[in-house]
């Protein structure tokens, strides 16, 4: 383990734990991820960012372009933030949307899509879905489209696969999940035996999340939870750590996955935090586990 990882593990688990254990509602919660990750101290040397709005099911679909130097035009890594479904944003996520465009050398297109509680499952699912559909008809094709994602992000990631099956589009060229919320059942017995473990996310308020999320919706959806789905993927990397309490959603999507047929790489690590790949070059840990990331994402989509 570095000592850079040792730190952040100790801040995490000293302050931001504790900050989620307390926090009151999802807009404060919210509020309070903007506040905190407007000072992290993210490199935008060399970094065009493009703002632009997207048409959606539920209105105008708010996006991020991401880029470094002169970027890749044929291909697209749509990124997929986290942040338990009701928080987190294209701001919020600058760390590591912008080492994935320096290391790929590709476009990476963020949407800033609808939140629960106030848009409560599907909405954010069909504003991807949305920004995929946009995508085909600008003349990117499905093997130049990556579905790229952390934590909650990582889940839909695998929803959005649902998804667009039911809607007769074609498969993305392939999916990177780093440490995803794929069973909102949260019936992974590493939500118990993690639960010291885990340096950010509170177990005990994970009941209270999902209620946010799915509403009266049936939490065994492969559109709620990915995990109860079927059928096939286009080739697939999952990342996540042994230490977190969604250790066992990993290893049981990789399973389902591999069991389906699919082609699945699980790269499980010691002592990282939940999806730690977020803290993108600034540890190296992170730094290590986005090369692996970009070195599937050029393979599968022939960078």
């Amino acid at each position: 383990m570095s000592l850079h990882l040792a730190m952040l593990n100790t801040y995490l688990r000293l302050f931001v734990r504790p900050s989620l254990a307390r926090v009151k509602t999802p807009q404060l919660a919210r509020r309070q991820m903007e506040k905190n990750t407007a000072r992290l101290p993210v490199s935008m040397r060399g970094i065009n960012l493009v703002e632009e709005t997207l048409p959606g099911p539920g209105g105008p679909i708010p996006v991020e372009w991401v880029s470094a130097g002169r970027a890749d035009r044929r291909r697209v890594l749509i990124y997929l933030h986290g942040g338990a479904y009701i928080m987190g944003s294209p701001r919020t996520h600058r760390m590591i949307t912008t080492a994935l465009a320096r290391k790929s050398g590709m476009r990476v297109l963020v949407p800033d899509f609808r939140l629960a509680p106030e848009h409560p499952v599907p909405a954010g699912v069909e504003d991807t879905v949305a920004v995929y559909s946009w995508l085909l008809a600008q003349g990117y094709t499905p093997d130049g489209i990556a579905l790229v994602g952390e934590s909650s992000g990582g889940g839909q990631c695998f929803a959005v696969l649902v998804a667009l099956a039911e809607r007769g589009f074609p498969p993305p060229a392939c999916v990177v999940a780093f440490s995803p919320w794929v069973d909102l059942t949260m019936g992974g017995e590493s939500v118990r035996t993690n639960a010291k473990r885990e340096r950010m996310l509170p177990a005990e308020r994970a009941a209270e999340v999902v209620g946010y999320y799915i509403g009266d919706s049936d939490p065994t959806d492969p559109v709620v939870s990915p995990l109860f789905g079927e059928g096939t993927t286009p080739p697939v990397l999952i990342q996540a750590s042994r230490a977190e309490i969604l250790l066992d959603d990993a290893v049981r999507m990789a399973a389902r996955l591999k069991a389906g047929g699919s082609d699945v790489t699980l790269d499980l690590w010691d002592s990282t935090p939940h999806a730690w790949q977020f803290f993108g070059d600034a540890i190296p840990e992170s730094r290590e586990a986005l090369n692996r990331a970009v070195t599937f994402l050029k393979d599968r989509l022939g960078a």
